[in-house]
């Protein structure tokens, strides 16, 4: 067998399949849900569920099919109206949904995730079970972004990383990123000379290459360079991606050498920590001794109190921070177990002292190694 057949053969067989649709594949130019778009790509899904095959659909698109009916003629860039047309949109945009899968016998359960649900480890258990116990009912999860409530600090910033990591979460074997162009070029799809990349192979193979930004539609929050990204978080969790276009899904899920494969990396990795590496900015940040910079960049150690030389930024025990050298450097981002107004009296302090003095509660890390990345790391 070649190279080629075997990717396709991997891609036609994949048991647990994640597909992700994004707005421009799914709306009329104007706004409003264009239902054969829908049709196309509920048929493929219904078609992959008759041969035995899970999926889940990550699903854009609110926002944009509550535009028509709000009278709104472009994609607000405020949050608030971004926020009411995807009020309007999601139940619109369900209820396509569930009507299109009815056709085919089948349920459908809508999931709404903020960026808490996959970085606090209460929230991220509860999305584990909900998602889990759909599928094992046989239902479709339709996964959405929780737009109505989402600020611009606490936001996933397009479904193409939430696809991700909803792949990694459920254990997927494939990830299938829709959208309005039918692979990655080696350079713009929409001139001459550009060629399509069938295989990438490690994120080195982009070298050189301007992925650019934005779809063509002006629908949508992501583009080429969030689905990319994308790919590297799936890729890293030993995910296989296929990059298509909306029309050719039903040819990808069928092992067709159509769109661009991302060859898998790695090993499985921790969601979360792959959130925290990927697609998260720190709420504020802790400096690092040389020491502690060491420990945790070299030994895999944790972060204590006495390696800290200062605090910067207001968050609350949960939250990520950003952890610097003393050059200022990000080299590790983690949860961190304290709130920042807490901090400044215990740095410098070994956690021994601290809980002589404070009590049992203040011997723990500020963050633990088992919630911590390291920054900055080659590209593989």
């Amino acid at each position: 067998m070649s190279g080629a057949a075997e990717v396709r053969a991997a891609v036609a067989t994949a048991q647990r399949v994640v597909v992700k649709v994004g707005s421009s594949s799914l709306t009329t130019a104007h706004g409003g849900i264009d239902d054969a778009r829908v049709a196309t790509v509920v048929d493929a899904l219904a078609k992959a569920r008759a041969s035995g095959r899970e999926v889940v659909l990550v699903s854009s698109g609110a926002i944009a099919a509550g535009l028509a009916p709000l009278g709104m003629a472009t994609r607000p860039r405020d949050l608030a109206r971004q926020q009411a047309a995807a009020s309007v949109g999601q139940g619109l945009l369900m209820a396509t949904y569930t009507s299109a899968f009815t056709g085919h016998g089948l349920r459908v359960g809508q999931v709404l995730l903020t960026v808490d649900d996959v970085t606090r480890r209460s929230h991220y258990r509860n999305a584990y079970r909900t998602l889990h116990q759909l599928l094992q009912l046989g239902v479709v999860p339709i996964v959405n972004e929780n737009d109505t409530v989402a600020t611009h600090e606490i936001r996933f910033g397009d479904n193409d990383r939430l696809a991700a990591l909803v792949a990694q979460l459920v254990h997927a074997d494939l990830l299938v990123l829709l959208s309005d162009v039918d692979g990655l070029y080696d350079g713009n799809p929409h001139k001459p000379g550009a060629t399509r990349l069938a295989d990438v192979h490690s994120l080195a193979d982009l070298d050189g290459i301007d992925i650019g930004s934005a779809g063509k539609s002006g629908l949508g929050s992501g583009g080429m360079v969030t689905k990319v990204e994308a790919a590297s978080i799936a890729t890293g969790s030993g995910i296989d991606v296929v990059l298509a276009s909306a029309p050719e899904v039903s040819a990808v899920l069928a092992g067709h050498t159509v769109g661009t494969w991302f060859h898998r990396r790695a090993g499985r990795r921790a969601t979360r920590l792959l959130w925290l590496e990927h697609a998260t900015d720190g709420r504020g940040s802790l400096t690092l001794d040389p020491g502690a910079v060491r420990a945790v960049v070299e030994r895999g150690a944790s972060l204590l109190p006495a390696g800290i030389t200062g605090v910067a930024g207001t968050f609350t025990a949960g939250d990520p921070v950003d952890l610097l050298d003393e050059t200022g450097r990000a080299v590790a981002r983690g949860v961190v177990n304290y709130d920042a107004a807490e901090l400044p009296a215990l740095l410098g302090r070994s956690t021994k002292d601290l809980a002589r003095e404070l009590g049992p509660e203040y011997e723990r890390e500020v963050v633990h190694r088992d919630d911590l990345v390291l920054l900055g790391r080659p590209r593989r």
